[in-house]
């Protein structure tokens, strides 16, 4: 069993919002994806994808973008982003998406000896820089990693591999340690995955290790719209 992640696939099948207005790299960035996908993953193996997942705005828009990826081999979790606007309750989403898919929301997935927990979380301070709205979204998000860490720490076994998946980056600019960070570190979480950087003018890294911990950057654009193996 292998774990790949893409992110930010911002599908619009059921609207019109095509993605190739930001540039090339989205020109017919889902049939690449949909060629690489079908290359690497088998049936028995996992694809992460962490959040802006369809540009829908109701549940039964979504519905026709997660058939589209319902084609593709393998099991597929998935973390509600900011542009997920569909994403209404859990139980809504677990009870509409296709068989394959799993929603992650505040606890943790098992499988085998993998387990998959995460939120969407913020945006990370730089200083004093974040409005008090921003702040309020951005410890919110901080206590509900803890709930997800909390699920995996009461199914974790000695052996098992443990990835944690959000969309926004869990620090800032300049990598620093954030309430994230310090969740990840408490709870001797090795990997984290998100997404949600954009654009040709993005610097950021794709991999890096600080913390003790292997962070992967996963948004489509940024990784030439090819599935990121993690382990």
């Amino acid at each position: 069993m292998k774990i790949y992640a893409i992110s930010d696939l911002h599908l619009s099948g059921a609207c019109d919002k095509p993605m190739e207005i930001f540039g090339k790299s989205w020109e017919n960035y889902f049939e690449i994806i949909c060629q690489d996908w079908r290359e690497k993953v088998t049936e028995d193996d996992i694809v992460l994808l962490p959040g802006d997942f369809s540009w829908a705005m109701r549940m039964e828009e979504a519905l026709t973008d997660f058939e589209s990826v319902a084609q593709l081999p393998g099991r597929k979790v998935i973390l509600r982003g900011n542009h997920d606007y569909w994403w209404n309750t859990l139980s809504q989403v677990r009870n509409s998406i296709p068989n394959g898919f799993y929603a992650l929301q505040n606890d943790c997935i098992r499988f085998d000896d993998v387990l998959i927990c995460g939120t969407r979380g913020w945006i990370c301070p730089d200083g004093d820089n974040l409005s008090q709205d921003d702040k309020k979204i951005y410890l919110r998000e901080s206590e509900r990693l803890k709930l997800s860490l909390a699920a995996m720490n009461k199914q974790r076994q000695p052996n098992d591999r443990v990835i944690a998946i959000m969309h926004y980056p869990p620090f800032n600019g300049r990598y620093d340690e954030s309430e994230f960070i310090k969740q990840f570190v408490l709870n001797n979480v090795p990997t984290v995955v998100y997404g949600h950087l954009h654009g040709k003018e993005c610097r950021a890294n794709l991999y890096f290790k600080k913390f003790g911990i292997d962070f992967y950057l996963t948004s489509c654009d940024l990784v030439g719209n090819k599935l990121t193996q993690i382990l």
